[in-house]
């Protein structure tokens, strides 16, 4: 009896150990920035590179914080080189005309697409934004923009000022 419930012990506590290391790995890869070996781009700088679904910025000449993001569709996606023109906190959002427009959300509602935070590229036509959607992050998902997680894009607003450059690549 004794062995019996000696083995059930270990297999409980084997088992509650194998679900706690792959939740934190989970968790780990999806959703949490990191600190990486990044080279070849000013310090300063935001790089996204849509086939990974990853935003970089990079800190000095060997690391970059990385960030998941979710990217734009198939035929929405975008290169080239920007810059920030502007931030925003709780930004209000209205789908553009190519969307179906549409009232104006306010900033803060449930329903805002744009989440706590935005930086805007190229005239307002594009944005690294939250999203009121933290599951699409990680997909090819938006009509151009860059999505983040809420407290990412929160992290990303204060580390950059306007004029910062934006480099988007494949």
């Amino acid at each position: 009896m004794v062995l019996v419930m000696r083995r059930a012990v270990f297999f409980i506590a084997f088992l509650l150990m194998f679900v706690l290391v792959a939740a934190a790995v989970a968790h780990s890869a999806t959703s949490e920035r990191s600190l990486v070996a990044f080279s070849g781009f000013a310090p300063g700088t935001i790089v996204v590179k849509t086939g990974e679904r990853s935003l970089y910025f990079v800190l000095d000449e060997q690391r970059a914080l990385r960030f998941p993001v979710g990217v734009g569709k198939a035929g929405k996606t975008w290169t080239g080189v920007a810059q920030v023109e502007g931030k925003y906190v709780k930004p209000a959002w209205q789908a553009p005309d190519e969307l179906g427009g549409g009232p104006v959300i306010p900033g803060g509602s449930a329903n805002n697409p744009m989440g706590a935070a935005a930086l805007t590229m190229r005239g307002g036509e594009y944005a690294i934004h939250g999203t009121n959607r933290p599951q699409s992050i990680g997909g090819f998902v938006s009509s151009g923009c860059i999505r983040m997680h809420n407290r990412d894009i929160v992290e990303l607003y204060r580390l950059v000022p306007v004029g910062t450059p934006v480099i988007v690549e494949r």
